[in-house]
């Protein structure tokens, strides 16, 4: 599933952009948009991301204070994973690289294995993806956080619809967007280069909310 705000050609022509001068928001797995204002009381009480506590690959405590006034973009991954997550890492690496100087823009990776990504896994597969710690976690912790942080509050799968419990495996491509409140501002297949591509643009668009 890729959410866009433009036209997936018009937003590899030219620059990059947005279509639309500021981002909807979303609250449910069918990613509804939700066109909210500013500081309304609609947007102070609409979904947000809970708080959270994980450890990353430098074996630090990382909360939900971590990405406090930070913009970011959230991703479900495993290091072992011989498929899609070396495309995914790759794209966010391209998100990295983008924003390496902007201390607004963070990325979080979950391990959707945290029982075999211990914090030495976590931090060798960042050395050999050249992960650079202070703008990307990777994170491992409790398995129940995790996939209740994929499923219940990041929407990042798919299968709407279906009852899932942690013991039904978490495996999905899409790249969250997360703005300043915690709130969820887009979804994009971090397969897909012109989705990441939009993504990188709608992330411009949203700094220019403040």
């Amino acid at each position: 599933m890729v959410l866009v705000l433009a036209s997936c050609n018009e937003a590899t022509k030219k620059e990059k952009s947005s279509r639309v001068d500021t981002l909807p928001y979303y609250a449910e797995a069918s990613f509804t948009p939700n066109w909210l204002v500013g500081e309304s009381n609609d947007v102070n009480s609409f979904h947000k991301i809970p708080s959270f506590s994980l450890t990353n690959q430098l074996g630090e405590t990382v909360t939900e204070k971590t990405f406090e006034n930070k913009i970011y973009v959230a991703d479900f991954f495993f290091t072992t994973c011989p498929g899609i997550c070396p495309k995914m890492t790759a794209n966010m690496k391209v998100l990295q690289d983008e924003f390496l100087d902007d201390n607004e823009v963070l990325l979080l990776s979950h391990s959707v294995t945290p029982e075999t990504d211990s914090v030495a896994a976590l931090k060798q597969y960042a050395d050999n993806k050249e992960v650079i710690s202070d703008k990307w976690h990777l994170v491992t912790g409790d398995r129940k956080q995790i996939y209740d942080l994929g499923r219940q509050s990041y929407f990042a799968e798919e299968d709407l619809g279906e009852i899932k419990t942690e013991d039904d495996f978490l495996h999905t491509e899409n790249f969250v967007l997360i703005d300043k409140k915690r709130h969820i501002r887009g979804i994009y297949n971090g397969l897909n280069k012109t989705a990441v591509q939009q993504l990188i643009a709608d992330i411009k668009t949203l700094q220019k909310e403040d």
